[in-house]
Order: structure tokens, then sequence, then C-alpha cells
């Protein structure tokens, strides 16, 4: 996950880039990078939309490399399903409002539905497992895991 944000990261950076120096983007469909950069779709309140996923991206990344809890797999849930929902709304703008698009745009759409549905997997899944125990009890059990018998220990009073 690390690495698609990274990679999200680059795409929004060289957008925002793109669209505060005024020039073009190399784009492989003739005109159609510039043509969705210089939409009025390609700003929400003034803020480029390229600089939103920067932001977006950004934030992504701080959580990633937090330390994982429930909360921060939260997070990550609500932030990439957000940045999947503003895709498909931009994406939709891009086929019906515009007639225009970006392969820019079009691959940081992809890199966060991936995104989202591997945060939601990572949210579902609950508790980080370790991948190879190295310190096994009794009965192959991990030796942080396991749990003393009830049995073994006296009641309360007895």
């Amino acid at each position: 996950m690390i690495g698609l944000t990274l990679l999200g990261l680059g795409v929004a950076t060289y957008l925002t880039i793109a669209h505060y120096s005024g020039g073009t983007t190399i784009c492989p469909l003739h005109g159609g990078c510039e043509t969705v950069q210089h939409s009025k779709y390609s700003q929400l309140a003034g803020v480029p939309v390229a600089l939103i996923g920067l932001i977006g991206y950004i934030l992504i990344l701080g959580v990633l490399l937090t330390p994982s809890s429930e909360t921060t797999r939260l997070i990550a849930v609500v932030l990439t399903v957000g940045g999947f929902g503003f895709s498909i709304y931009l994406t939709g703008r891009e086929l019906f409002s515009i007639h225009a698009i970006c392969p820019w745009c079009v691959s940081s759409a992809i890199i966060m539905t991936i995104l989202a549905c591997l945060s939601i997997w990572r949210f579902l899944r609950g508790e980080d497992v370790p991948l190879k125990s190295t310190s096994q009890g009794a009965g192959g059990l991990d030796a942080a895991t396991a749990s003393p018998s009830s049995a073994a220990e006296p009641l309360p009073g007895a």
C-alpha cells in the first residue's frame, strides 16, 4: 500500500506542478490532459483538484507510516474510500462533461481504487497477524497469544 501511495503521490505531484506552472503535461492522448487541466472542473472552490489529490495521498501515506491500530486502519479506509469517491466523480466529469480523458487522472483513479480495496480488506482483517512466530509455547501455540488454562488457576476464595 505504501508503494501504491508513493506512486499516486508522484502522479498528483506531477499534475499539481503542471497546473501551477501553466505548462502542458506529457499526454499520450492528443490534448486530453490539457483539456481536462484547463476545464472548469479542474478546480473545486478555487483549489486545483490535483492539489487536493496531492494532499490526500500525503495524508494516506502519513496514516500508513504510523503504527497500525484499529483507528489508523479506519482512517485509511475513510481517506481511500473518500479518494475513490472523488475519483469516480472526476472520471464522470471527464467522460460526460469535459468529453476528454487524461491518462494521468485515470491512473490516479486506478491507484485510489486499489488502495480503497486494500484498506477495506486490511480493516476487516483486523489485527496485524505476524507471518512467522519465533517463540513457540506448549502445543505449538505462540507464547504471546497462549493463555493459561482456567482449570490450572485456583478459584477466588478457594
